[in-house]
């Protein structure tokens, strides 16, 4: 084991699960991490311009063993104005712009799919935070690169290739002392836990919960999760409809208030179009709930195999006849519930920890070497 590194931990969007990697990795890695951040608004502005503004506000990033960033900074930038001061570096990407799916009317700025991959290029590794990821990356990159007219640089892809490691981020849970047992609320309790975002589909959630209203099946609703700027207007129509049965509508007051709302809750459910991960559904699962998420996006990777049946749909029909069986047979699922749970264990920050702790010796390495060489 080498010694302990200095660390340089620069998040440009803190916030989110953004947020949750930055504060699990600080907390739990045996380095030392010294976490900058900038307030989770403005994503494309962050994109453009906080490699600059970091290039001046940080004095002597040579000091440092390793320089750590999510991909939501142009590194490329960074390592051309700091030259042989920036220490080795490592990217987070918990998100790319390749897959990002717009919002009506929305068009796409293809500069930020190419902020990404030079910032992939600059960088000495790149973790990725799901095998789905990490293969949606690099699947993209051709045909992203196919829209350029002529001298194309198809070696892009496979420079990238290897240095691409997969890191699924921590989450912020202690495994059960004990296992959840049947939960006591009546009626079931279904979750939303994720960002009010057209991204997470809202829509296709509150078509089910239609659904079961109509066929008159018991249920409360807590809708959890952060929303940025205008939300949905799903969610307002929603409230309207569904009226007395949403017991909850916003998010948590604090963390303690939110994990209370996950372990009454009976089903946690997604109908994301874009998750590179899902850290709101492993969270649920850990502490009780049930999942039902779409058999796509990283989903089938977190959930394990056993449980794909009964917990992944393949279509919005699909979502519904499995919520109106959960919703209906609740107490058949005791075991499954229990078995869930503990095998959300592995993804706990004591656990995920040391996955990021050997990237970031192999980045001490990498940093040793550049020193002798210098």
């Amino acid at each position: 084991m080498t010694s302990a590194l200095r660390i340089l931990f620069l998040e440009p969007f803190y916030g989110g699960s953004h947020k949750d990697v930055a504060d699990g990795l600080k907390a739990h890695s045996r380095h030392r991490i010294d976490l900058v951040t900038l307030p989770d608004r403005f994503w494309k502005w962050r994109l453009r311009g906080a490699a600059l503004y970091w290039a001046d506000k940080i004095k002597s990033p040579q000091s440092y063993d390793g320089l750590l960033s999510s991909s939501l900074m142009s590194l490329a930038d960074l390592k051309a104005i700091w030259g042989l001061q920036c220490p080795p570096a490592l990217v987070y990407f918990h998100e790319s712009q390749f897959s990002y799916p717009l919002a009506a009317g929305e068009e796409m700025d293809y500069q930020f799919g190419y902020t990404n991959i030079s910032t992939a290029l600059a960088a000495e590794r790149l973790l990725f935070n799901s095998h789905f990821h990490r293969q949606s990356f690099l699947g993209a990159l051709p045909g992203f690169l196919q829209m350029m007219p002529d001298y194309r640089p198809n070696w892009v892809k496979k420079a990238i290739a290897k240095k691409a490691a997969v890191a699924c981020p921590g989450c912020h849970f202690d495994p059960p002392t004990a296992p959840p047992g049947q939960r006591q609320a009546r009626p079931p309790l279904i979750i939303w836990n994720h960002r009010w975002e057209h991204d997470k589909n809202p829509e296709a959630f509150f078509l089910a919960l239609k659904a079961m209203h109509q066929r008159g099946l018991d249920f409360e609703v807590a809708l959890l999760g952060q929303a940025y700027g205008n939300k949905p207007r799903v969610f307002e129509a929603a409230a309207a409809q569904l009226g007395r049965r949403i017991v909850q509508y916003g998010g948590a007051a604090s963390r303690e208030t939110y994990v209370q709302w996950l372990k009454k809750g009976s089903i946690v459910i997604s109908t994301a179009w874009q998750e590179n991960f899902g850290i709101a559904v492993v969270e649920a699962m850990a502490h009780g709930c049930l999942p039902l998420l779409p058999d796509r996006l990283s989903y089938p990777e977190i959930l394990p195999a056993p449980f794909h049946t009964d917990f992944l749909y393949t279509c919005q029909d699909d979502l519904e006849a499995k919520l109106a069986h959960l919703l209906t047979h609740e107490p058949d699922f005791m075991l499954k519930r229990q078995t869930l749970a503990a095998a959300m264990a592995v993804h706990a920050w004591p656990k995920a920890i040391q996955a990021f702790d050997r990237e970031l010796d192999r980045l001490g390495q990498t940093s040793s070497e550049f020193n002798v060489k210098s």
